[in-house]
């Protein structure tokens, strides 16, 4: 990639769309093209062609999608498997049909079995039944994978696919139906802290573990894969630590500074028991997380203070 080819990153007012940007801005990145949902509508197929025929861009970011936590993927099931469709055939096949040099999607840790051997490897894919709570999300995301792999190996379009583990960061959705674990239990600490409240309720039992990863550097890894990785299997992209829903809830308790106390209400699902990556693939490449979790959660706190 050079610094002034023609990029387009959809999805740039997401989270991780919006890191991707701010990533390629300060690598020196001038020629992008962004478009908000309002202004493209990437469900729509001609809609997308036309752009593609118009903008002509040359490296595609895929982050645009409908996504959420357990609750989102609980309730609006229909609309993530559709949205989330019709975004990746759009997308993709006009990537193709216009010969654009290289997209990167970006699938999600959610595509593995839910009783998948730990770390998840790449080859687990397909080989057990998905999480029943965001299964919807989980098959259109496998089916994106299954996209770029298809049109790679029939057409040789250079379309690659990475699974970020767990994010969180700058611009996190802290709507309480839509936000995923970091943004909901720093949300719900900082309010019980305002309300002065004596607990805050965390879902579920809180033994279920997760492998976080600031979203800044799943941007970094991006751009990296976006130069360097060519193969049609995907490729993880995690931090290669994970901890309790207990634990991130007692760093969010003691950096947010609630005194209160934490109810873990059992009657809520927990999802996956486990969800920790195999990051050996990313690691050969050089690449790996630098984000400590105390400082992505400050800096995450911080900005959660500055927009809600």
């Amino acid at each position: 990639m050079d610094k002034n080819d023609i990029i387009f990153v959809g999805g740039h007012r997401g989270m991780v769309g919006s890191a991707i940007l701010r990533c390629l801005q300060k690598a020196g990145f001038n020629n992008l093209i962004l478009r908000t949902s309002h202004e493209l509508d990437l469900t729509i197929q001609a809609d997308v062609d036309h752009f593609f025929q118009t903008e002509k861009p040359e490296y595609v970011f895929l982050a645009a999608a409908r996504v959420g936590g357990i609750l989102a993927n609980s309730i609006y099931r229909a609309e993530f498997i559709y949205d989330n469709l019709q975004i990746q055939n759009n997308v993709i096949h006009s990537a193709w049909k216009y010969e654009i040099k290289k997209l990167l999607f970006l699938s999600s840790s959610c595509v593995y079995p839910r009783n998948c051997p730990q770390p998840m490897k790449e080859e687990y894919l397909w080989s057990g039944h998905l999480e029943p709570t965001n299964e919807p999300y989980a098959v259109a995301k496998l089916a994106g994978m299954s996209m770029c792999r298809a049109y790679h190996d029939q057409y040789g379009s250079n379309f690659i696919s990475i699974i970020p583990t767990n994010l969180y960061g700058h611009n996190d959705n802290y709507d309480p139906q839509q936000s995923h674990v970091m943004a909901s239990l720093i949300q719900k600490a900082h309010l019980a802290k305002l309300n002065g409240d004596k607990q805050f309720i965390v879902w579920g039992s809180g033994k279920p573990r997760r492998e976080l990863m600031y979203v800044d550097d799943a941007a970094e890894a991006a751009l990296l894969l976006m130069q360097e990785y060519s193969e049609s299997e995907p490729i993880n992209v995690g931090s290669g630590k994970e901890y309790s829903i207990a634990e991130l809830a007692e760093k969010a308790k003691s950096i947010i500074g609630f005194k209160g106390d934490l109810v873990f209400d059992s009657t809520k699902p927990d999802g996956a028991p486990r969800k920790l990556l195999d990051i050996s693939g990313i690691k050969t490449i050089g690449w790996k997380s630098s984000t400590l979790l105390d400082q992505g959660i400050s800096s995450s706190y911080a900005d959660y203070l500055l927009h809600h």
